[in-house]
C-alpha cells in the first residue's frame, strides 16, 4: 500500500511506516489544492493541518484511511469520507502536554504583556511603569471550557500557580470532576465568574461561536481570554469589539479563519494587532511530534492486520441495526458466504459483521447486526446445517 504524508511529521514516521512494507510518500509541503493529484495509487494519507477536502476524497479512488495527525478532524470533509467508504483516524491525546504549556504561556504572557513589553524594548523605549499592572494569576480563577484531556492538563498546571478552576463542558458534573475544581452549570456561568478563561472545546455546532458577543458581554472587564483549541469558537468581530470595549488581555493560537497550510499569506491584522498571538502551534512541540508519529504508526500497523483502524471517528453508531445475530461455525470455507446469502434471500441487510476465530482454527464465532428480525424459516435452517454450532438472536 502506499501512504502519503502530506505535513510535516517527526523524522522517524516515515522511515517507521517503511519498515511496515509500505511505499511511503513524503510530500510535507502540499497544500489542500495539491492534494487531489497527489492522491492516485495512494491507499493513506495523514495530514495535519493540511485540508483534506471533499474533491480529494471524490479524486481518491484507491484511498481507504484518512489519519489526522492530532485530535480534531475539522479539516477533513468528514460527510464525504463517510459517504466513500474512507476510514478517518485521528491521535487525541498525544498532543495534551503541549497545547497545556502552551496555554499556560499565553496566560502569563497576557497578564505580564510580555508581547508588548518586548517591542517597546526593540524600538528602544525602557517603559518600566506601563509594563508594572500585571494583576498576576496566583488566587485568580481560571474559567476552563471544555474538560477532556487537555482542559484537565491546564487545570492541574493552574493549580500547581495557585489558581482556583472553574470549568464547564456539556458532560462534566461535580460527581466527575476532580475534588480541587468547581463545576460550571453553563458556559456563561464560566464568563461572569472568571478572571482568566481557557478554550480546549472540540468544534460543533453547538460549540462555534460559543464565545460570542452575550458571553462577552458578561465577562469582567480587563479579563485574560486564551484560545488554544478551535478558530471558530470565538466570533472574531465580537471579540475585537470587546478587546477595545472591556480592555480583555487575549491570547490566540487559532484564527476563525486561517490559512490550511504550514504557511501562507495571513489576513486577519486587526485583531492580531491587539492579542498575543502564534500561528497554530499549540501542538508543535518534539514531545509532542513523536509521540503522535508512534500513534500514527500504530494506526497504520493495526489497520494493515485487521483492515480497519483502532479509531474511526466516522462510524455508525449501530443506530439503523434491529437486532444481533450470533453464530457458532465450524472454520470452514463457504459457511459465511451461504450465511450471507440466505440473509440476502431474506432482504435483510447486514450493518456491520465480526468474525473470530478460537484457538486451535477448528471454530469460529461470527456476530451480525442486521437490519430486521430474519424468519422463524431462515433460523431452523442455520440449525440444521452441519457445519454450524448453534445461533441465536439477541437484542430484537
Amino acid at each position: 500500500m502506499r501512504i502519503l504524508i502530506a505535513d510535516k511529521l517527526s523524522v522517524n514516521c516515515a522511515s517507521a511506516l517503511a519498515e511496515l512494507g509500505l511505499e511511503v510518500v513524503n510530500q510535507p509541503d502540499l497544500t489542500a489544492e495539491q492534494i487531489p493529484d497527489a492522491l492516485e495509487g495512494v491507499g493513506a494519507i495523514v495530514v495535519r493541518s493540511t485540508r483534506v477536502t471533499a474533491e480529494a476524497l471524490e479524486r481518491g479512488q484507491d484511498l481507504s484511511l484518512v489519519i489526522r495527525a492530532g485530535a480534531g478532524v475539522n479539516t477533513i470533509d468528514l460527510p464525504m469520507a463517510s459517504r466513500r467508504g474512507i476510514y478517518v483516524a485521528n491521535c487525541p491525546g498525544k498532543n495534551t502536554s503541549a497545547v497545556a504549556e502552551l496555554t499556560i504561556g499565553m496566560l502569563v504572557a497576557a497578564d505580564r504583556q510580555i508581547v508588548n513589553a518586548t517591542c517597546a524594548l526593540r524600538n528602544g523605549h525602557w517603559e518600566k511603569k506601563r509594563f508594572s499592572s500585571a494583576r498576576g494569576l496566583r488566587g485568580r480563577t481560571l474559567g476552563i471550557l471544555g474538560f477532556g484531556s487537555i482542559g484537565i492538563a491546564v487545570a492541574e498546571r493552574a493549580k500547581a500557580m495557585g489558581m482556583q478552576v472553574l470549568a464547564w463542558s456539556r458532560s462534566l458534573s461535580q460527581e466527575s470532576a476532580p475534588s480541587s475544581v468547581e463545576v460550571a452549570q453553563t458556559a456563561l456561568e464560566v464568563a461572569k465568574k472568571a478572571d482568566a478563561i481557557t478554550l480546549h472545546l472540540g468544534l460543533s455546532e453547538q460549540t462555534k461561536h460559543i464565545v460570542n458577543q452575550e458571553f462577552l458581554a458578561a465577562v469582567k472587564p480587563g479579563a485574560i481570554l486564551v484560545n488554544a483549541g478551535r478558530g471558530e469558537l470565538i466570533d472574531s468581530e465580537a471579540l475585537l469589539a470587546a478587546i477595545g470595549e472591556k480592555q480583555l488581555r487575549v491570547g490566540l493560537d487559532v484564527f476563525e479563519n486561517e490559512p490550511a497550510g504550514g504557511k501562507a499569506d495571513f489576513s486577519d491584522l486587526d485583531l492580531v494587532q491587539q492579542v498575543t498571538a502564534t500561528p497554530h502551534i499549540g501542538a508543535s512541540t518534539a514531545e509532542a511530534a513523536e509521540a503522535v508519529a508512534s500513534e500514527v504508526v500504530r494506526i497504520v500497523s493495526v489497520f494493515l492486520k485487521t483492515g480497519r483502524p483502532p479509531v474511526a471517528v466516522n462510524l455508525c453508531d449501530h443506530g439503523e441495526a434491529k437486532c444481533n445475530l450470533v453464530v457458532r461455525h465450524l472454520n470452514r470455507v463457504g459457511v459465511l458466504a451461504g450465511l450471507l446469502d440466505g440473509l440476502r434471500k431474506e432482504e435483510i441487510n447486514v450493518e456491520e459483521m465480526d468474525n473470530v476465530i478460537f484457538a486451535g482454527g477448528e471454530a469460529a464465532c461470527c456476530t451480525l447486526l442486521l437490519s430486521a428480525e430474519p424468519s422463524k424459516n431462515f433460523l431452523n435452517s442455520l440449525d440444521e446445517q452441519e457445519a454450524i454450532l448453534s445461533s441465536a438472536m439477541r437484542n430484537c
